[in-house]
């Protein structure tokens, strides 16, 4: 008895001469093999997360809160120079559209820190990576972060910044988590207090992606689109 994919059909003939007849064995083409159950699982394991954006708020509401806080600005230094200080990377879209509210005379400049520990987790200790092109001497500051969490970063910069002498330090911050602070440090303008959710969007990221986003929104990630939780 043939066995398997080596099943022979036996197929009937002519083999020229009249009368005359022969059986040929043909065999069957093979069908390709089934992936083992467990070779299929290990594939779809290491495939890429799946991610969702959902909106906490809308880019209408970032811009009405931004010509808000930049009113309230200019009344606190009415007729007074500004020198806007923007935390890279993720403060840039709010310094953008928070000069371009405040009225008179506005200037900026951008600074860059890292925290270091392990890979997932901040150490607490802040260094400094990119530093001011001018000084900041007899100068009104406004130091603008896009989120305050911990304080850790805004708490090295505030003492950085006080030994240089600014004639005023200020900080405007975008989204607040009050839940997550750590050090002993406010935001003297803030756009949205937020709970304890990893947010994107408006120049923040998650593996450098969804800074682009026109709003702020709460990421979603994993294969049932869970919140990513908050990071250190």
């Amino acid at each position: 008895m043939e066995s398997g994919s080596n099943v022979l059909n036996m197929v009937r003939c002519k083999r020229g001469l009249p009368g005359a007849s022969a059986w040929v064995r043909v065999a069957k083409p093979r069908m390709g093999k089934r992936m083992p159950k467990s070779h299929r699982e290990g594939q779809e394991s290491s495939r890429k997360p799946r991610e969702r954006v959902r909106v906490l708020i809308t880019g209408g509401r970032i811009q009405r809160r931004i010509q808000a806080l930049a009113q309230e600005i200019r009344k606190d230094f009415p007729g007074e120079p500004l020198h806007l200080v923007s935390v890279l990377k993720g403060g840039v879209f709010f310094l953008t559209d928070l000069a371009r509210n405040i009225s008179g005379e506005v200037s900026f400049d951008f600074i860059a820190v890292s925290s270091y520990g392990e890979k997932t987790h901040s150490s607490g200790q802040v260094r400094l990576t990119r530093d001011l092109d001018s000084s900041i001497e007899g100068k009104t500051v406004i130091v603008v972060e896009d989120i305050l969490d911990t304080g850790m970063t805004l708490q090295y910069l505030l003492r950085l910044f006080q030994q240089r002498k600014p004639k005023h330090l200020r900080v405007a911050v975008l989204l607040d988590k009050p839940e997550r602070r750590i050090a002993a440090v406010h935001a003297d303008y803030i756009g949205f207090s937020i709970p304890n959710e990893f947010v994107v969007g408006y120049g923040l990221d998650y593996a450098e992606r969804y800074r682009n986003l026109p709003y702020v929104g709460v990421l979603l990630i994993g294969p049932r689109l869970k919140k990513k939780p908050a990071e250190d």
